[in-house]
């Protein structure tokens, strides 16, 4: 029997009023992201990927770019400070 309900992360992206803009997708996953273990180098591409969202006309996505940016770019100040 296979279900139609979302699994995994879906499952915590609002979708049901409307289609979820980029910015509330965001939202909702980093309410749940607690900690991670990546490279420097991942940090940093992930960083110059966001930042164009920075701009957005979506309030919601500029709102949730710049906390995952200001959070990679601690991670990386602090990865480069030995902490």
């Amino acid at each position: 029997m296979t279900s139609t309900q979302p699994r995994g992360l879906n499952s915590l992206i609002p979708t049901a009023r409307t289609q979820a803009t980029p910015g509330e997708k965001a939202a909702a996953q980093l309410l749940h992201l607690r900690s991670a273990t990546v490279p420097v180098p991942v940090l940093a591409a992930a960083a110059e990927l966001i930042a164009p969202q920075l701009e957005d006309t979506d309030p919601a996505t500029r709102k949730a770019a710049g906390a995952v940016h200001a959070r990679l770019l601690a991670a990386i100040e602090d990865a480069a400070a030995g902490r």
